[in-house]
């Protein structure tokens, strides 16, 4: 039995296997992202002071487990492989907790209400985690060439799409019309089964078929502190993760408030959501292979700044919106800009992790894209402070108490603060700096191509 590190690399895993699992690992979360305020504070009651606090607190316990677990998944070492045990064991989990989180009694409040939240919430961040940190991992091993790289991680963003149809456009539809009502939560429970099965088989499927590399699995084990500390010192994982940190700050903000925006904004039941997204989602799905293409021509660096730039122009077309037609072609620019950034920003973060590999001999990529997702908790925690903000400039603090004007406070949420975010990260984009593509190690030296600079 040849012994790790020394086996010959696999047979390569085809792109769109690899990529489908992106729609596993997207429909739970995303269900959970875009609905967690229409379910908890709209429907159920709960305060938005309330809801603010849960997502610092589980924002700080995020950030301090993702490292963790992207460390162990690092240190393992099995016949399977690194990530496919962790795969196949937080699939069935995160599925469990979502439909927990969904299945709040309705007869809950105060007290109750806010810990069921806050530990279903946390969990199902904690399983997600588990599941990116692993399949994220994945890309750079599987495929060592950007040319490579990037097919796969324009498929992955193609599945992760049709994830963002199913958990966002379609799930509105799903869980106040067709399983439930506007005002009821049985239809979010029933969906959240649904979705929980089609995650995990999906899931299941990708895993079982990845081939990872044996040489990745080197005899000596990555130690937690002494690769925290090469990490932290690393200038790049600052400038790319603080960067990057504006564009993934801002989806959020765009993924938990569109359905609010749709409700108060707009005026529109929340249904009508699906035509909104059902629009953007498919601008962005066609606007992956135009990106790929400038990727090819121009770099992943030059593109993901341009990228920022035609966010931030849609975030403030979307603003100025008035009807579901007006919302809609701000949408397209918003979709246009938000492929730009699915097909580039992991490029930009894998360079990142390449020359990490090469300068110190160690594939550390379920901790070093865990320590990117510390940048990513900032979610939670703006998301939060967002939220909270409507409660003290708008008067916005529940459903049960929506303010004198709910429809200017989540045009505010979905459109000002989505555009300062993505305003500053086009601006920072422009003094990041990002290794040029870097010779595989079982090709090239140690340290090779690794202190070249892209432009």
């Amino acid at each position: 039995m040849a012994q790790p590190g020394t086996a010959s690399a696999p047979a390569r895993t085809p792109a769109w296997r690899y990529a489908i699992g992106m729609l596993g690992t997207s429909i739970p979360i995303n269900m959970i992202k875009g609905s967690m305020i229409l379910f908890y504070v709209d429907i159920l009651g709960l305060d938005v002071r309330a809801y603010g606090a849960v997502m610092v607190i589980y924002a700080v316990i995020d950030a301090i487990d993702n490292p963790l677990l992207g460390h162990l998944s690092d240190r393992t070492r099995t016949r399977y492989g690194r990530r496919r045990p962790w795969l196949l064991a937080g699939a069935p989990m995160l599925a469990a907790c979502m439909i927990a989180f969904f299945s709040a009694p309705e007869s809950l409040d105060g007290i109750g209400l806010v810990l069921w939240f806050a530990v279903f919430a946390i969990l199902c961040e904690a399983f997600d985690s588990m599941l990116n940190a692993n399949y994220g991992a994945l890309l750079p091993e599987l495929y060592p060439k950007e040319r490579d790289r990037a097919v796969a991680n324009s498929l992955r963003q193609g599945f992760q799409l049709v994830a963002l149809v199913i958990s966002l456009a379609v799930t509105p539809v799903l869980t106040t019309g067709v399983f439930g009502t506007e005002d009821s939560t049985e239809g979010f429970r029933t969906t959240a089964i649904i979705y929980g099965v089609i995650a995990f088989a999906v899931i299941a499927f990708m895993a079982l078929g990845a081939r990872e590399r044996p040489r990745y699995s080197t005899r000596e084990r990555p130690r937690l502190l002494p690769s925290v500390w090469s990490i932290v010192r690393n200038r790049m994982f600052w400038t790319v993760g603080l960067t990057g940190a504006c564009y993934g700050i801002a989806m959020a903000l765009v993924l938990s408030g569109i359905q609010l925006y749709v409700r108060y904004s707009l005026g529109l039941p929340v249904g009508n959501a699906l035509y909104l997204q059902g629009i953007v989602i498919l601008v962005t799905a066609g606007g992956l292979v135009v990106w790929t293409r400038v990727v090819a021509r121009r770099g992943a660096l030059r593109a993901w700044r341009l990228a920022f730039a035609v966010l931030a122009a849609g975030f403030a077309a979307l603003f100025l919106a008035t009807d579901l037609v007006t919302a809609i072609a701000a949408g397209v620019l918003v979709g246009a800009g938000w492929s730009g950034m699915l097909a580039t920003n992991d490029l930009i973060v894998a360079r990142v992790l390449d020359a990490d590999a090469v300068r110190n001999g160690e594939h550390r990529e379920g901790l070093f894209l865990s320590a990117f997702g510390f940048f990513g908790r900032l979610n939670g925690i703006v998301t939060g402070l967002a939220l909270t903000s409507l409660g003290v400039f708008f008067g916005y603090n529940s459903g049960d108490d929506p303010g004198a004007d709910p429809g200017l406070a989540f045009r505010v949420y979905l459109c000002v603060y989505p555009f300062a975010l993505t305003a500053a990260g086009a601006v920072a984009a422009r003094f990041v700096s990002v290794p040029l593509e870097t010779v595989p190690l079982e090709t090239g030296p140690a340290g090779e191509a690794a202190g070249e600079r892209s432009p």
